[in-house]
């Protein structure tokens, strides 16, 4: 119990601290994030980049969470952008997160019915009840480019509803959660609950197109190419456009990350069902050393492919000036010298941290040594923020705060090619945070 006897010592203590005074001061009209900048330690991360993988623009995925999304569709564009010789494109992030969402309210139902029987209050029916929201992964946005193709920005453009998705996600978990009481009720009744399922996806379908509109299935693609020959691409679906402008197979893909926590191992393969979107796939990830995905990410980039990768982007980070870097950011010192430090495993379990921000690198820079002393990131958050939209990490943050990475198979050594050989272990739902 707190007594006063201890308040008042803590009164006193803070008034003694002559320091604390002046931070008073300090943070009353400050952001935190400009008042910890170390303008000269951040100055050692600028300069140019070894190895830099061109690309074409910033997007902005504005109020929403789509980065994950963002980031995968800025790797296919510059596939888009090779084969037109167009210099600006964006594909439509309205499009495919109009069928994440469909999808991931799906898996919801599905699973209510299938796991009916649990009690209430049991750690499985909590997590589906818990709804879902606009995050994922990239092995999400695979699966959907699979299923329902890709259309450039063009042919279904944002709605003011799909770039701020706070209010209508709310709505939209609201109703699923009640769809899926409803579902599991019918269960545990003995009832059949497939017609019912299929007029709540009906539903949720409908909703969906008042919110965001009606999702493209045939449109024509015309752009004029940088010889300025015009080109006209009729009647086209998401599936031909796909196939004729992107063509990557997103199978060849492989998510790696470095979870250090007791029981999942360095070299383990695992899986995880219940965060994904669709209700017939899985989400597989390969665990591997930070000395690892670090060498895997330079050499994707040194063979020209950009690298999708998950962040805790809340972590050391300064929007205005496009850092993350520890060393740059001293929240420690200007909250009066506290330890915020705990390493990486103990911050997962702990769920202190998490990915929580996807984005593409683009460049990375090496020290006198050989060392990657910085990573140069397309982000998704417009123009605006960082340099013209560009942000730097630094080595240090690079092994924190990284959590995941999408790497090419063809780059993977032959032990790692050995381990997706395996049958990977599923791990239990409630793991979420680990991504």
């Amino acid at each position: 119990m707190i007594t006063h006897e201890q308040i008042r010592r803590f009164h006193e203590l803070y008034r003694q601290d002559r320091n604390a005074q002046a931070l008073t001061a300090a943070m009353a009209g400050t952001a935190m994030s400009d008042l910890a900048f170390v303008p000269l330690n951040a100055a050692k991360l600028s300069g140019a980049f070894e190895i830099e993988v061109k690309t074409h623009g910033i997007t902005a995925q504005q109020k929403s969470g789509r980065c994950w999304l963002f980031a995968a569709m800025n790797i296919m564009r510059e596939e888009v952008i090779k084969k037109t010789g167009l210099t600006e494109f964006e594909l439509s992030g309205n499009y495919l997160a109009f069928f994440d969402k469909l999808e991931k309210a799906n898996n919801v139902l599905e699973m209510a019915i299938a796991e009916a029987a649990r009690p209430q209050d049991d750690r499985m029916t909590e997590y589906i009840l818990n709804g879902f929201h606009d995050g994922g992964h990239w092995c999400m946005a695979a699966d959907l480019v699979r299923k329902y193709g890709a259309v450039p920005k063009s042919a279904m453009p944002e709605s003011y509803q799909s770039t701020h998705t706070e209010t209508f996600m709310d709505k939209l978990t609201f109703l699923v959660r009640k769809d899926a009481w409803e579902l599991r009720e019918m269960v545990r009744r003995g009832e059949d609950p497939s017609a019912r399922k299929e007029e709540m996806l009906s539903e949720i379908f409908r909703v969906e197109c008042i919110a965001f509109g009606e999702p493209v299935a045939q449109f024509d693609f015309d752009y004029t190419d940088a010889d300025g020959v015009y080109h006209a691409n009729r009647n086209m679906t998401p599936a031909s456009f796909y196939e004729t402008f992107i063509g990557l197979d997103l199978g060849d893909y492989i998510t790696v990350t470095n979870h250090p926590t007791p029981g999942k191992p360095m070299d383990y393969y695992y899986s995880f069902h219940y965060i994904g979107n669709m209700a017939e796939g899985n989400v597989r990830c390969l665990n591997l050393s930070m000395d690892e995905i670090e060498d895997l990410c330079i050499r994707q980039l040194k063979a020209g492919m950009p690298v999708w990768f998950g962040c805790d982007s809340d972590c050391y980070g300064n929007r205005r000036n496009g850092i993350w870097d520890p060393d740059s950011l001293d929240y420690e010192g200007i909250m009066g010298g506290i330890e915020l430090y705990m390493e990486k495993g103990a911050r997962l379990q702990s769920h202190a941290s998490y990915s929580s921000h996807a984005m593409i690198l683009i460049g990375v820079n090496f020290d006198e040594n050989g060392e990657p002393n910085r990573w140069k990131i397309e982000n998704s958050w417009g123009e605006e923020a960082g340099q013209k939209g560009y942000f730097v990490c630094s080595k240090k943050y690079f092994r924190e705060y990284v959590y995941e990475a999408i790497i090419h198979r063809s780059l993977l050594s032959g032990p790692q090619l050995a381990l997706l050989d395996r049958e990977p272990e599923e791990i239990p739902a409630w793991h979420y945070d680990w991504m």
